[in-house]
């Protein structure tokens, strides 16, 4: 691969008295020609604010993370030469290598942009601590692998692990399941060697399986002798959960017989602790191709996980395919130099783009569901809308100033304005369209991080509140929110959202299910109104957040440091009062993609959390040990 024509590094320096720094930058000229005229952008998820100082060089604008400056005027680079510039005035410190620059490009006179190689932020005037390692050695205790481990294990002595397991009697359904976890087995661990065989064979061990009515939803129970294994269910869930626990203590053996073993006696019962064990992806920041999908799919389903929550629009991007809107996956999916919504996020001088069809949904959905995974969608509402309203001027007030207020990362007037009623018409044709791809019970429809502010320089919005008698910014969104959870009934969904959609008012609580991101407390409180709940506190269960203090760790660290072993330790119900219990509906690992700029990014960054995630969502707090999962987790399967 042949070297970028330009080098930007970057560095964070303290500044006394600001105790949000600023940055230092150097471009380095290896074009081989002198430029001039020149303009240089970088995207960082570390800002610039209304008080940005320069030292030579000039700001131009800023929209969320793009950054664009020039040299003094007359400056002129020559080829081998550099240009170094400050900026100061930043939003926040940066406290990570990955708080800095993410991408570059040169634009030259004539117009054209230039790749720019960008390195990790260097730390000026201070030690550049390096990343620690994440996980103890660990040990096991009891010599079998399970991820995540039973309800109850019962088992007695283990032995040499058979060839195979093999079916003695068996129906064409449970032939079939068989052969689906063998499938997705061999697509998780391409070279080893298959667990299953649906015919006898030689050193194999028999494996009954029997349906049973004393056993509900997803449980199993697995009974294990000399000679044979016994698998009792009483649905299609319990059998595949079943077979993947058989899966996962033969994959252990092969893998290490010396530390695991296959059980000759004893007894596994097992069911999950919560309904709801979830797995969200933000596909809109960065695209994964539809086979990344598929796999993270499943991944969840080795670690019975039940819940994928597909995250298909925000301000960066539409992903979804609504054939009624071509424009939303053309115009709304396409970040450029030249394009209507900007660079952000790791993308430089070539355009990126990517959605889904509605073919390709259907074959998601499908494939998820075969392996007892949901698949809920989620188009992120009022706020986060920066792609919408690129593409549908008819959802904006014209009437209201274009910077009147701005999102957390930084978007002025992203939100799909509630006075509008082509608002409600294109979303009305946008669920229309959904519901047909998405058998799942629940839409879920955003609802977070509207900008206190929002909506109150608009006219119409104005007149809305006076006629409708709405409070402020939050009354607004109560009464959208509650128009579309009507719309959503209309068409037999329930609304899920994010814990912002109780302000102001909220919705009916009836069916509706938030997820409390912001800090634990909020789950509490929401239960207390009569919502359900699903806990996925950033402190947490955030996949994107930093797992170490130390500078060269990546990451985000908004919601503090979540090394793994508190991902792994950390109890959901807390403090929820024991009469309010039942309103928790399980947990949610979430997968916001700022950071996650290639496969080994998301790799580091979210194994071995989310199998924490997993057995969070599976184990009763009693059976985890976190020694046990640390000798376990680094053999999880990835993307």
């Amino acid at each position: 691969m042949a070297n970028l024509p330009f080098v930007l590094e970057n560095s964070w320096h303290a500044i006394e008295g600001d105790l949000t720094g600023g940055f230092s930058f150097v471009l380095h000229n290896m074009s081989g020609a002198e430029i001039s005229g020149f303009r240089v952008v970088y995207t960082s998820l570390t800002r610039v604010t209304s008080k940005v100082v320069c030292e030579n060089a000039v700001f131009l604008r800023r929209n969320a993370n793009f950054h664009e400056f020039s040299p003094p005027a007359g400056f002129k680079l020559a080829p081998g030469a550099s240009w170094s510039f400050k900026v100061d005035g930043l939003h926040r410190p940066a406290r990570h290598r990955t708080d800095g620059a993410k991408s570059a490009y040169v634009t030259l006179a004539d117009g054209t942009h230039k790749p720019c190689a960008v390195g990790d932020l260097m730390l000026e005037g201070a030690h550049s601590e390096p990343a620690h390692p994440l996980l103890p050695e660990g040990k096991v205790q009891t010599p079998y692998f399970l991820q995540p481990w039973p309800k109850s294990a019962a088992l007695g002595e283990g032995a040499a692990y058979p060839v195979a397991l093999c079916l003695t009697e068996a129906t064409a359904e449970e032939k079939e399941a068989v052969q689906k976890v063998q499938s997705l087995y061999q697509r998780l661990f391409e070279a080893a060697h298959v667990p299953f065989s649906l015919s006898p064979i030689h050193e194999g061990r028999d494996l009954s399986l029997s349906r049973t009515d004393s056993l509900t939803g997803p449980a199993y129970k697995l009974t294990f002798g000399v000679d044979k294994v016994a698998l009792s269910y009483g649905t299609d869930a319990g059998l595949q959960y079943g077979l993947t626990t058989l899966a996962q203590l033969l994959h252990g053996a092969r893998l290490d017989s010396g530390d695991y073993l296959f059980p000759v006696a004893g007894t596994i019962e097992d069911a999950p602790r919560y309904d709801w064990r979830g797995c969200h992806l933000d596909v809109s920041r960065q695209f994964y191709p539809l086979a990344d999908v598929s796999r993270l799919v499943d991944i969840l389903a080795w670690f019975k996980m039940n819940i994928f929550h597909w995250h298909l629009t925000d301000d960066e991007a539409w992903r979804l395919e609504i054939k009624a809107y071509p424009e939303l996956t053309t115009v709304g999916a396409t970040r450029g130099p030249d394009a209507i919504l900007l660079p952000q996020l790791g993308n430089g001088a070539e355009p990126v783009d990517g959605f889904y069809s509605q073919e390709d949904v259907k074959t998601l959905v499908a494939h998820a569901l075969s392996l007892n995974v949901e698949v809920v969608p989620e188009v992120d509402i009022p706020g986060h809308s920066t792609a919408t309203l690129a593409v549908l001027k008819n959802l904006s007030d014209g009437q209201e100033a274009p910077d009147s207020y701005h999102s957390v990362q930084g978007y002025p007037n992203n939100a799909l304005n509630p006075a509008i009623e082509d608002t409600y018409d294109f979303l009305a044709t946008v669920f229309d369209e959904m519901v047909e791809l998405f058998p799942c019970r629940y839409l879920h429809i955003g609802g977070d991080e509207v900008a206190d502010g929002s909506w109150l320089a608009s006219p119409r919005a104005k007149e809305l509140m006076q006629k409708e008698g709405l409070e402020g910014t939050f009354g607004l969104q109560s009464y959208f929110m509650k128009r579309i959870q009507d719309m959503l009934k209309e068409r037999g969904k329930l609304l899920a959202g994010w814990d912002e959609v109780s302000h102001g008012g909220g919705v009916s609580a009836d069916g509706t299910l938030l997820m409390a991101w912001q800090k634990p407390e909020v789950g509490i409180e929401l239960a207390r109104q009569g919502y359900d709940v699903v806990m996925t506190p950033g402190q947490a269960y955030y996949l994107d957040m930093v797992q170490s203090e130390a500078w060269q760790e990546p990451g985000a660290s908004w919601a503090g440091t979540v090394p793994p072993e508190h991902s792994y330790g950390y109890e959901a119900e807390g403090d929820f009062p024991e009469d309010l219990r039942a309103r928790m509906k399980g947990v949610q690992a979430c997968i916001w993609s700022e950071h996650f700029l290639s496969r080994g990014y998301f790799n580091h960054l979210v194994f071995p959390r989310l199998c924490a995630v997993a057995e969070a969502a599976w184990s009763p707090k009693s059976v985890k040990d976190w020694q046990r999962f640390a000798a376990l987790a680094p053999h999880s399967p990835k993307l």
